[in-house]
């Protein structure tokens, strides 16, 4: 697949619905002095290509009540249960987010509870799972960094 190719205007526009995904195309097309058409056959385009793949809402767990996060590592008795246990993992909604890694863990976790005992009952369910031989956890303390457009601006310079 060909790379596309994006100019500032493009940047602009990645850089207001990073911001903020329910964007007008209107308002946008205001401050790049463009019209909405403009704007929404950029986003298309940039859709098409896979630059875009559909958009997010993001939530405030404090306010829900889920403010305690951990990420928990998972040991598994043999690497050919990674699918399996993926699978039971994806049952448990307090399970957000899991990646199948190299190195210590062969999955690791991130998990979102509302205090430290619901924390270590959604460990309990990961410990139970079939294949499971342990889990390691880290609690976070604090999320410092959270930002999606300093990775973009760097790849807009080196392209």
């Amino acid at each position: 697949m060909a790379k596309i190719k994006l100019d500032d205007t493009d940047h602009f526009i990645l850089d207001m619905l990073i911001e903020n995904t329910r964007t007008p195309f209107t308002d946008i097309a205001k401050k790049l002095d463009i019209s909405a058409g403009t704007v929404h056959v950029r986003v298309k385009k940039m859709e098409e290509s896979g630059i875009i793949t559909g958009s997010s809402l993001t939530l405030d767990y404090k306010k829900l009540g889920y403010s305690f996060i951990a990420y928990v590592g998972v040991f598994l008795y043999k690497t050919s249960q990674t699918q399996f246990v993926l699978e039971r993992l994806k049952e448990i909604p307090c399970v957000t987010v899991a990646h199948v890694t190299t190195g210590k863990f062969n999955i690791y976790c991130k998990i979102r509870a509302k205090n430290t005992s619901h924390a270590k009952d959604i460990i309990y369910q990961i410990d139970d799972i079939e294949g499971v031989t342990r889990t390691e956890t880290m609690i976070s303390l604090e999320e410092s960094i959270n930002d999606k457009k300093r990775l973009m601006h760097s790849i807009f310079k080196d392209i």
